[in-house]
């Protein structure tokens, strides 16, 4: 049951057509894959859909969707049909594909997430903040991306470089994303800490477990999904999954459901750091992660 549904192509801030990912999600022997580029945003940036964009993503994951779906892949009159050199025909490569987006959610800005699946033939939606606001709509910390510079910039500019007033002020836009939205997954709940690095502040801090705390009992109450996500330890921008240790014992205690996802940005990434973090989970005390299936979602044994 190998799966990864935290994926980024080309159409937003990935590097890789649509079919290379699923041409690699099958050499790597992937039961499903989904796509989740990020949704749309209302001011000019390099890494979301653009809104004219979005139902073109949609018809080419869908097609894909078709074109691999396990029951036309055992169907002798399915087509397209695999032809070796000779003539031979041979059965289509079949992978369940699934249609999702990683929506951004910044308080007044962008779509509902209602919207996508509203509009859109959606078959997930992962809930993540990677932009934190603090006063006006222009007025945005970007926590993501490649340097750690962006972040202090953004700390220093827009919190006067209040380590915790910012910190709080991610964890609250992530309530709020909770209690006003309904997503299947929230993407890499503890983002905040990649570019802190122990720097500014320690995530032992009674201030800190106290806001995570608070979220972790919203995510309990919503049935949301928590994705542990490998992509920070991987580009070498952490020393944990998101979340680390300490979050996932918490959630372990409060019987949160967890996926495992690699939010990868290229086809090669598609299962990175999966057997290190499966057995980090195992040790943790956890057993089962979820799986999207065509009938929906299911709780699959840890070890699959």
């Amino acid at each position: 049951m190998l799966a990864n549904l935290h994926t980024h192509t080309r159409f937003s801030d990935g590097s890789g057509e649509p079919v290379q990912y699923v041409e690699e999600a099958l050499n790597q022997g992937l039961s499903s894959l989904g796509f989740s580029d990020h949704s749309p945003l209302p001011f000019e940036n390099s890494f979301a859909l653009r809104e004219n964009q979005v139902e073109k993503y949609c018809s080419s994951i869908c097609s894909l969707k078709n074109q691999f779906a396990p029951s036309k892949a055992l169907d002798p009159r399915a087509e397209p049909a695999n032809l070796d050199t000779s003539g031979i025909r041979h059965p289509t490569p079949n992978i369940h594909i699934f249609l999702g987006l990683e929506v951004d959610f910044i308080p007044e800005m962008g779509h509902p997430f209602s919207n996508f699946r509203e509009n859109f033939p959606m078959d997930f939606l992962i809930g993540s903040v990677h932009l934190v606001r603090n006063g006006s709509l222009s007025d945005l910390w970007f926590i993501d991306g490649p340097d750690p510079a962006t972040y202090d910039e953004g700390l220093n500019k827009l919190f006067d470089g209040d380590i915790r007033k910012g910190v709080t002020t991610y964890y609250q836009q992530i309530n709020e994303m909770l209690t006003t939205n309904t997503m299947d997954i929230i993407g890499h709940l503890d983002k905040i800490k990649m570019h802190n690095r122990n720097r500014f502040f320690s995530e032992d801090e009674p201030w800190y477990q106290k806001l995570v705390d608070e979220t972790l009992d919203l995510v309990k109450k919503s049935g949301v999904i928590v994705e542990v996500n490998t992509r920070g330890i991987y580009k070498k921008r952490t020393d944990s999954v998101f979340p680390g240790t300490a979050v996932l014992k918490k959630i372990k205690k409060l019987d949160i459901p967890i996926i495992l996802s690699s939010d990868a940005h290229k086809p090669q990434e598609l299962t990175l750091m999966f057997p290190e973090t499966k057995k980090l989970l195992a040790g943790l005390g956890f057993c089962e992660i979820m799986d999207l299936t065509s009938e929906g979602w299911k709780s699959v044994p840890l070890d699959n």
